[in-house]
């Protein structure tokens, strides 16, 4: 499963529930928009350690961008950027996830749901 920057940080706020879906995954998976957006939000350099340590301990592995997510990602914001008011950044997630053929969770139903090639989990913070 490849995970979405919003569940990454319910964990880092103490959200249980967030964290017991992430050890239930057997692989674990983000996109390295996913890594930046949570170095992005980071306020220091130990939050910067903090973030890297979080990530070997869960043992996530960090997908790169390649030219078919790039390219995925282009045709994703030209479909659905007006219409749902999809984001860069939530395109390449999206792309990642389906040219590695994994699901994607995210508590951002409003924008992933829409794309019709995508696997999509929601997840419910409650």
């Amino acid at each position: 499963m490849i995970f979405d920057t919003d569940i990454l940080i319910f964990v880092q706020r103490g959200n249980l529930k967030a964290a017991k879906v992430i050890e239930s995954s057997a692989q674990r998976f983000i996109s390295i928009q996913t890594f930046m957006e949570l170095l992005q939000c980071a306020g220091s350099k130990t939050q910067h350690k903090y973030v890297k340590d979080f990530l070997i301990s869960f043992d996530f592995t960090v997908l790169p961008i390649t030219e078919n997510i790039g390219h995925r990602a282009l045709i994703y914001i030209e479909e659905y950027s007006l219409s749902s008011g999809l984001r860069a950044g939530d395109a390449i997630i999206a792309a990642t996830a389906v040219e590695n053929n994994l699901v994607l969770m995210s508590g951002n139903a409003k924008h992933f749901k829409v794309i019709n090639d995508l696997s999509f989990k929601v997840f419910k913070p409650e």
